[in-house]
């Protein structure tokens, strides 16, 4: 690999300055080398002043057998799959390593083991290279996929549910956020998948939740509980029960019984989620009065729900694509830039938290 000093790029950041928490800083335009390893989606992303280059994604199928994600298997798929698809970015989007200006890694939360093999990479490359280097939150990652196709108004209620979050933040700006509800035991997208293995369908079960409901097609539903946590401060979730709920009602089913009804379950199911996720986000929207809305993450690809916020949010309602749903790396490319602009200077340093504040930078 052709080596490189830092000093190449002291000359680049030149641009107009901006005001940003009292600080003033240099915004710039950069060639984004985006990297995301932290479950079992392995992706390398290129973005030049925003704009989409390169986004390859490889998906972990090995874990199917299995129901779930194996930390380990992870891992050495992550290892495995990080330098093609680095080659395969480059390529397809025809830069060099050269032409990287920026390098934003996903060092939290996600897999320890998974999550190292991204910080590596990433470290590796500004050794040899002297690439600015920054560390991205995943889930800033996902909150910053809707702006890379969207002019998305601010302050904005964003709605962060995946397999392993389920979130509502108010956001003012890129970088100032307030988290106003969680759940408090199974994320949404954790669900769909626990309640798919219970009746048979593989992981990841989201897909196949959403197609069998499709089936459905009486006016019957099956009336599964709906959380409201009421103990904590907030818009907050519990998806826990309703999972419950599922399980002990399949389970007084014979296989033939639970093949036949397959359909309404999944039905009744999915609309116990919607229920959910509108009522929170009413709530959320008459509190603050912000009109403006998005939703984020993997289970965001679901058009069922998709179709059900637009009727009732309109037109103030925005998603990523289906492809920048799930764990990408434009994304974070996307919030390493934004952040980078913002004056964060934060060195990749895995951590398990998924607090997304960034209240102070350290250049």
């Amino acid at each position: 690999m052709q080596s490189f000093t830092f000093s190449r790029f002291a000359n680049r950041f030149k641009p107009s300055q901006k005001l940003f928490s009292n600080k003033l800083f240099t915004a710039v335009n950069m060639v984004v080398l985006g990297i995301e390893s932290s479950c079992d989606e392995t992706s390398i992303a290129i973005l030049d002043n925003g704009k989409i280059l390169s986004n390859k994604i490889y998906t972990q199928k090995e874990h199917t057998a299995f129901g779930g994600v194996v930390p380990e298997i992870a891992s050495r798929e992550h290892i495995k799959k990080i330098d093609r698809l680095y080659r395969n970015a480059l390529e397809e989007s025809g830069k060099t390593i050269s032409d990287i200006e920026l390098i934003a890694v996903t060092d939290r939360p996600g897999l320890a083991g998974a999550l190292l093999v991204g910080i590596s990479f990433a470290s590796g490359l500004h050794t040899a290279t002297g690439i600015p280097t920054i560390g991205v939150n995943h889930l800033e990652g996902h909150i910053a996929s809707v702006m890379l196709e969207n002019d998305v108004p601010f302050p904005l209620i964003t709605l962060v549910v995946s397999g392993g979050h389920s979130s509502i933040y108010r956001i003012n700006g890129f970088g100032e956020y307030e988290i106003l509800g969680q759940t408090i035991d199974d994320a949404a997208g954790e669900a769909f998948d626990k309640v798919g293995k219970m009746i048979g369908f593989q992981y990841p079960a989201g897909r196949s939740i959403e197609e069998c409901a499709k089936l459905h097609t009486g006016s019957e539903l099956i009336d599964f509980p709906i959380g409201k946590v009421r103990e904590h401060a907030g818009y907050n979730f519990s998806f826990s029960g309703l999972k419950t709920s599922v399980k002990y009602y399949a389970q007084k089913l014979s296989p033939e019984e639970l093949e036949i009804q397959k359909p309404l379950i999944c039905h009744s199911f999915q609309q116990a989620i919607i229920k959910a996720i509108l009522n929170n986000l009413k709530d959320a929207v008459r509190d603050t009065g912000i009109a403006n809305i998005a939703m984020v993450g993997g289970v965001a690809c679901n058009g069922t729900i998709r179709d059900a916020l637009k009727a009732t949010f309109g037109e103030s309602v925005w998603f990523p694509s289906p492809i920048l749903c799930t764990d990408n790396a434009a994304m974070i490319a996307k919030a390493g830039l934004e952040a980078w602009n913002s004056g964060d200077r934060r060195f990749p340093s895995m951590q398990p938290t998924a607090d997304i504040s960034r209240k102070e930078f350290r250049k």
